[in-house]
């Protein structure tokens, strides 16, 4: 038995390191107001429907079925539709900022760093355009990579302008694939259908010609171009280096206005990106809900854990284990003593099954644990208990039995100061 391709186990102590960049993406996100938010991992197949019928990830990769009751569902292959979705079901009051963690599928070929089930972190405020929002947003990413350590790291900008703004640039845009058809062959059909999607293409035998095709940002119309000016002096505001990436579109078509994309240089440039995300400011009207400008990013762990290798931040934290009772004489209150360590707050564990001190002794060092907490006869028979630093070449000291919660508390915040 197996998991399926494209779908992995994460065990511990790796596991370890995924706590830790979930709980300071949270940690970030609460200190910018976001709340999480948690949606079913099944949708209606026309919630992701809506992020474009002419994306590979709708036409090819979705993995999609009819249940019991002939509704047509499809598993979550991103995070933006659902929360909007949510937001038009809902209603909240806007500006509404949530953060999510959520696995996505999609049926393609494995890459590294992205697999069948992937698991995406991501924020979106729905209700509010304002480029102010944009930059706050970016930030939010921005630092939360710094956060994990990362720091070969490129932002990348560009605007996708209004729909007056991608109405010029489209027909031009069409117009030059045209000229070039005999080079695009089959994928001519994808071009008429929607030719930004061409725009993203990885195929080096087409570069050449991606490099010569017109760039949206001389469509832009004055507002679109006022907009993406002062998300611009946001960043220069805060100091956070950025470049402005004429090709960049992302891989939806629900895309408005400022687009992003952080990438690692410490990854191989094939699969380099980190996060990234945008304005989405039609697609809640699309859903039925009323006008709500929004924007918002993702950002996939396995991506991430992969660049921090690279950059060798980020590595498996050590055991956070405080003590392990050693029972020499099996009495019943060993129970209770480990009980009572850890609702104190303490992470305690012991041996089982009986084994002899040696091994229970083995145990405890091999569990990372910093004290060996030792109930042994004579000291069961005072009332105390021996304390062992697992970590040190301190002598051993007895502790009495009712005080070492507190004895060992002491000790952990002392370890921490």
């Amino acid at each position: 038995m197996r998991a399926p391709k494209g779908m992995l186990d994460v065990l511990p102590p790796e596991s370890a390191r995924w706590i830790d960049v979930i709980e300071r993406f949270a940690s970030r996100a609460e200190r910018f107001a976001y709340g999480l938010l948690l949606t079913p991992i099944v949708e209606h197949y026309e919630v992701f429907a809506r992020v474009g019928e002419t994306t590979d990830i709708v036409r090819k990769e979705m993995y999609e079925f009819v249940d019991r009751g002939g509704r047509r569902l499809a598993l979550r292959p991103e995070g933006t539709a659902p929360v909007v979705r949510a937001f038009v079901q809902h209603r909240p009051p806007t500006p509404w900022k949530v953060w999510y963690l959520a696995p996505n599928f999609r049926a393609e070929q494995p890459q590294a760093g992205r697999y069948r089930q992937h698991w995406q972190l991501g924020a979106e405020v729905i209700g509010i355009d304002d480029p102010d929002i944009d930059v706050e947003v970016i930030e939010l990413l921005w630092g939360f990579c710094h956060d994990l350590g990362l720091r070969d790291v490129r932002l990348l900008v560009n605007s996708m302008g209004d729909a007056d703004s991608r109405a010029r640039y489209r027909e031009v845009l069409l117009a030059y694939w045209r000229a070039h058809e005999a080079l695009l062959g089959d994928e001519m059909e994808r071009a008429e259908a929607n030719p930004l999607r061409i725009l993203d293409s990885k195929r080096s035998d087409w570069l050449e010609m991606l490099e010569r095709a017109p760039q949206l940002g001389e469509y832009l119309t004055d507002a679109s171009a006022a907009h993406f000016e002062r998300v611009q002096e946001g960043l220069r505001a805060l100091g956070i280096p950025f470049e402005i990436a004429p090709r960049l579109v992302r891989g939806f078509d629900y895309y408005t206005s400022t687009v992003f994309e952080l990438t690692s240089g410490a990854l191989d440039t094939a699969q380099n990106a980190i996060g990234g995300g945008g304005r989405y400011d039609r697609l809640a009207e699309e859903m039925g809900g009323p006008a709500a400008p929004s924007i918002g990013f993702g950002s996939g762990i396995e991506r991430l854990l992969l660049a921090c290798d690279a950059e060798g931040v980020l590595p498996v934290p050590p055991p956070r284990l405080d003590a392990f009772v050693v029972d020499l004489v099996g009495v019943a209150d060993t129970t209770r003593l480990l009980a009572e360590l850890r609702e104190s707050g303490l992470a305690a564990d012991r041996a089982y099954g009986g084994r002899s001190p040696k091994k229970q002794f083995t145990a405890a060092d091999r569990s990372g644990a910093r004290w060996a907490v030792i109930v042994g006869p004579d000291e069961a028979k005072r009332g105390m208990v021996a304390v062992k630093d697992l970590r040190s070449d301190k002598p051993q000291c007895e502790v009495r039995r009712e005080e070492i919660a507190a004895w060992l508390l002491t000790g952990k915040d002392e370890a921490h100061s």
